[in-house]
């Protein structure tokens, strides 16, 4: 057969003659072959398969891991970011980006632990701990207002995705105990109820 004057469909009928049978198996992303020669003799192989198109572009399983081990307390610019810095590449190339995950999570049905939007947080705290302005003033008893007053004067600390975005806001018992206020002023409304009453003469 390996006569250079023998020509390839001869060697494949040569090939016909010698072979009895080939059995093909699948076995997750390995083709398993078994050829069984004329003289019963058994030649065992086993072929890597080919991926699909739409496997080659698909988000690795270990990347799907990551993200679902990384959402409770990360947002989608925190995991993306994080990603990037390990050095992962998304299942289509390129680096990682705040909708790639969001994606991610759609696809694989993993839940949002810290999202940017306060109306995905019912309870007004996501995972990484932080409060919505809204749930931070009503746990000071004080207006939202102040809670943004505090933010920016550095006497909170908070984050925000975008310069104008929402805040979360760290709270420690501590700092509940150091600010909050006993009753929840109400300055707005005290003034209109005293510019109804009327004038005495």
């Amino acid at each position: 057969m390996t006569a250079p004057t023998t020509t390839f469909a001869q060697r494949k009928q040569l090939l016909r003659w010698l072979i009895k049978d080939v059995t093909l198996s699948k076995r997750g992303n390995v083709i398993d072959v078994a050829i069984r020669w004329q003289t019963e003799a058994l030649t065992r192989l086993a072929i890597p398969r080919h991926k699909k198109s739409w496997e080659e572009r698909q988000t690795s399983q270990e990347v799907v891991a990551r993200v679902r081990e990384l959402s409770p307390p990360h947002t989608n610019a925190q995991i993306a970011a994080k990603l990037n810095e390990e050095g992962e590449r998304a299942g289509m190339g390129g680096s990682f980006t705040t909708s790639k995950i969001e994606w991610i999570r759609y696809a694989y049905h993993i839940p949002t632990g810290c999202p940017e939007r306060p109306r995905a947080a019912p309870t007004g705290q996501r995972g990484d701990g932080r409060y919505s302005a809204r749930a931070a003033a009503e746990l000071l008893n004080v207006d939202v207002s102040t809670i943004a007053e505090w933010c920016k004067t550095g006497r909170l600390e908070s984050v925000r995705s975008t310069p104008l975005g929402p805040r979360w806001v760290t709270l420690t018992p501590e700092i509940i105990s150091a600010l909050r206020k006993p009753i929840k002023r109400k300055w707005k409304r005290h003034q209109a109820q005293r510019g109804k009453q009327p004038v005495v003469k």
